[in-house]
């Protein structure tokens, strides 16, 4: 399951404003759309790294979805297993699990069903209307993980 697709795209202007916009709300305990600032530990550094998520539930399961492939965070979460997803003081301890390439085709189309508009661009074409054909081929460039959780600490609410 080793895949190298990686999707850059530089910020623009307004990409600087709303990520921040959102990672400070999320940090403040405003969730946009299920966002989630996730924590995982640096595979090479040590160190936390943390970035901004969108969490889907899908029949009570929780997914992320690396719609630019295989990131930091993702190579992250391989060498690591979890991380910490966060909203406000809120803090979940997780366990992330990669679902093989199969089982990603209905994560993918509900992930572009809800977030097509913000991720349009990384997908290389995909929508929420692409053929079961299309997103199976595609599968392998996207990492998906189920989220197991192992507790909440902090406060709830």
């Amino acid at each position: 399951m080793t895949v190298t697709r990686y999707r850059y795209v530089p910020p623009r202007g307004a990409d600087r404003v709303v990520n921040g916009a959102v990672r400070w709300l999320t940090d403040r305990g405003v969730s946009i759309l299920g966002t989630r600032v996730l924590t995982v530990r640096g595979r090479r550094s040590g160190m936390p790294r943390r970035t901004p998520v969108n969490v889907l539930t899908i029949d009570g399961a929780r997914y992320l979805v690396a719609p630019r492939g295989v990131t930091e965070w993702v190579r992250n979460v391989r060498a690591s297993g979890g991380g910490e997803l966060r909203v406000g003081r809120r803090r979940e301890t997780v366990a992330l699990v990669e679902l093989p390439d199969a089982e990603r085709i209905m994560v993918l189309r509900r992930y572009l069903r809800r977030w097509g508009w913000e991720v349009g661009r990384f997908v290389d074409g995909l929508t929420k209307d692409s053929s079961d054909a299309d997103l199976a081929a595609a599968a392998p460039d996207f990492p998906v993980f189920r989220i197991e959780s192992a507790g909440w600490h902090g406060r709830r609410g």
